[in-house]
């Protein structure tokens, strides 16, 4: 059913009546428009993030036809993640800095309707870690949600574009910004904060969606009251974590300085009314510095949407010495795991293990590698949840000023953000991959305030027996095995999409979309856009017709030696010297391009 924006917004206004006191509109209008294949109302594309899609008019016996039905472009350069929101007649379009938003009517002719471009001091550029990126827009109850760079979330008017209210998240000259996508959940608007580069402190914060209010900030690490934890509540891997534990496991107060950001994505059950997120790599990047498991840095925090009190969480890399940011999707999804009906949480980790949990209880159910590179672990151990690391990949044990050579996967991981499709016809996850790794040699760091607080030189090259830098591959979560894989000369930075035609669709760094059978991963079509797409590949309806979406604009971690002019192969924290070769297949663009089978 195609519905007009301003027919969504006034069942808003009449759903604040008809819901119990307590009650938002937007959480019963997000919870039936999720489930709306005609739009595209989040980022994942719905809550359990699963990036599905029931519509089949495009399908794998005619998506070979598919042509390009209109482009628009952003006027900005750098790169450009996320994709575009579909409500009604609107379409809402992001940029990267300086963070532009654009109202297109779809109705009439993809007019603009109305632009909204923040004036922020430029001075948060030089502290943004891999680019200059931002990972989309919210929605919900008629206004449209925004975390710009210098960590101001804005509340727009989705009518006008009017500013209803800004909220203050952080402070830039900390080196705290902002590169997340918020989630909508009933009356709160969460999210995150970027900077492990430069000692901030993650946190995941809600605000009221109607006033901006701050309601409740949960830190990675800190004492239970900064936390949110239980310690007899809380449970990790089943047991209570116990009184104080993101301080028990840090020397003195480097917990202050700890990294630990949540600039991911979020995820939410609503039965359980459990939102899912994970943090990041804990600071300085020097694990000399730093001895003990650092907690609760790489970690799947599971906390009750309304109080944000933890109920459990899993610490997947303890005492990180690799930079494998924990901050990629939790995929919701009710599947069979060993033969049992389970209400799973998958997640693909930088670190190179594909993990399944019971998302109720945090169990740890499955955890495999979904790339044969890695290396730095040999295995999780089931009981403890622990990797066994091998000694000759641990920068800690090899030591300061020491370049130890070889890791896999690289500090980028198997998988960065780019986010990942689940097909509930096929059972399979599609992921797109990096297939990097490398040398890492660590320094003595002092922390100063918005300062850079690294303590590492890295360089990155393909893994061993090839040149493809990525993958894009079939996911058995049940079991923990790769079904099929498709090698790519460089990183697959795009989000992948599922449909119920039986494609799966993603984009190249070189600038391809390209969609592919979803039993088999036969390549069914390929279309070259203006620039490399690290952006996330969306479908909606309209006017009867299916369109499918893309933001192409070459940049991110992988492609930050373009965006911002970087030369030596060792800037970029590593990445420039990887993907030299990317600049003799595109060049810098912002463009939205949409396609349709005529």
């Amino acid at each position: 059913m195609k519905m007009r924006l301003k027919s969504v917004l006034c069942a808003s206004a009449v759903g604040v009546v008809a819901l119990a006191a307590g009650q938002a509109s937007a959480n019963s209008e997000l919870l039936k428009m999720q489930k709306d294949p005609n739009q595209w109302v989040m980022q994942l594309g719905n809550y359990s993030g699963q990036r599905y899609s029931e519509l089949n008019q495009i399908n794998k016996d005619n998506v070979k036809n598919l042509k390009v039905a209109w482009s628009f472009s952003t006027g900005v350069l750098r790169g450009h993640e996320g994709g575009p929101l579909v409500i009604g007649d609107m379409m809402f379009v992001h940029a990267p800095f300086p963070n532009t938003v654009f109202a297109i009517d779809l109705a009439n002719g993809n007019r603009i309707a109305w632009k909204y471009e923040p004036k922020q001091d430029s001075s948060v550029i030089p502290v943004m870690c891999c680019d200059t990126v931002n990972r989309g827009l919210a929605y919900a109850d008629g206004m449209v949600f925004m975390s710009q760079a210098d960590t101001t979330l804005v509340a727009l008017d989705a009518k006008t574009g009017k500013v209803a209210w800004t909220a203050k998240n952080g402070d830039a000259s900390k080196g705290e910004t902002s590169t997340a996508a918020p989630l909508v959940i009933k009356d709160k608007v969460y999210v995150g904060i970027s900077g492990g580069e430069f000692g901030v402190r993650g946190h995941l914060t809600a605000y009221d969606t109607k006033t901006g209010k701050m309601v409740w900030r949960g830190y990675s690490m800190g004492p239970d009251s900064d936390t949110l934890m239980d310690p007899e509540k809380t449970t990790h891997l089943g047991k209570p974590v116990g009184k104080d534990s993101g301080t028990a496991t840090w020397q003195g107060d480097q917990w202050k300085i700890g990294g630990g950001t949540t600039w991911g994505w979020y995820t939410y059950d609503p039965d359980l009314n459990l939102i899912y997120y994970g943090s990041g790599n804990p600071s300085t990047w020097n694990p000399v510095q730093r001895p003990g498991d650092n907690r609760w840095s790489m970690t799947i925090f599971a906390r009750d949407a309304d109080t944000g009190m933890a109920k459990w969480v899993y610490q997947m890399t303890p005492h990180d010495e690799w930079d494998y940011d924990g901050i990629n999707e939790m995929i919701l999804a009710d599947i069979d795991v060993k033969g049992k009906p389970t209400k799973a949480l998958v997640h693909f980790d930088r670190n190179g293990f594909g993990y399944t949990m019971d998302r109720t209880n945090g169990a740890l159910l499955v955890a495999e590698k979904y790339d044969p590179a890695v290396n730095w672990a040999t295995h999780v151990d089931m009981a403890t949840g622990r990797p066994q690391v091998v000694d000759k990949y641990s920068t800690h044990k090899q030591g300061e000023d020491v370049n130890t050579k070889g890791i896999c996967p690289a500090a980028l991981g198997s998988k960065d953000q780019q986010p990942s499709a689940y097909s509930p016809k096929t059972k399979m996850f599609y992921v797109p991959t990096n297939h990097v790794c490398m040398d890492y040699e660590p320094f003595k760091v002092a922390y100063a305030a918005g300062q850079p607080y690294v303590g590492a030189t890295l360089s990155m090259y393909p893994a061993p027996g090839g040149q493809n830098l990525g993958n894009f591959i079939a996911w058995d979560a049940s079991e923990g095995k790769i079904k099929w894989s498709i090698p790519e000369q460089f990183s697959v930075w795009s989000g992948a999409l599922a449909t119920a035609g039986d494609v799966v669709f993603y984009g190249t760094l070189e600038g391809y979309l390209k969609a592919v059978d979803a039993s088999s991963g036969k390549e069914l079509f390929r279309f070259k856009t203006p620039s490399g797409i690290i952006g996330n590949v969306n479908t909606y309806v309209h006017g009867g017709k299916q369109y499918v979406a893309v933001l192409s604009g070459v940049g991110g971690w992988a492609g930050i030696g373009m965006a911002a002019g970087l030369q030596e192969d060792t800037a970029g924290l590593g990445a420039v010297g990887a993907y030299k070769q990317l600049s003799s297949y595109t060049q810098l663009g912002g463009v939205l391009t949409v396609f349709s089978l005529d």
